[in-house]
C-alpha cells in the first residue's frame, strides 16, 4: 500500500510486483487496503509535513556606517 500511495504506481503493477515476491494477491485486494489504511496513513505522518504559509516577515534592521546609523527613509 505504501508503494501505491509513494509511487505513481497501478494496482496492477504492485500486483506483479508482489508476484515477483512470489505472493499471490489480486488487484483489487490491494485496492481495498488502500482505500482502508491511507486516511490513518495521512493522519499519521500529518506531523511530519512542513508547514507553507504564503506570508512571510522581515525585520528592520539598522546598520551602523562609519559608526553612524543612515537617516530613515
Amino acid at each position: 500500500m505504501r508503494w501505491y500511495c509513494r509511487y505513481a504506481l497501478s494496482y496492477r503493477d504492485l500486483e506483479e510486483m508482489m508476484a515477483e515476491r512470489h505472493l499471490t494477491v489480486d488487484h483489487t485486494t490491494i485496492y481495498r487496503w488502500v482505500q482502508h489504511y491511507a486516511p490513518e496513513l495521512e493522519r499519521r505522518v500529518q506531523w511530519c509535513k512542513p508547514l507553507h504559509t504564503s506570508t512571510w516577515y522581515v525585520d528592520e534592521t539598522y546598520v551602523k556606517v562609519r559608526g553612524e546609523r543612515p537617516n530613515a527613509f
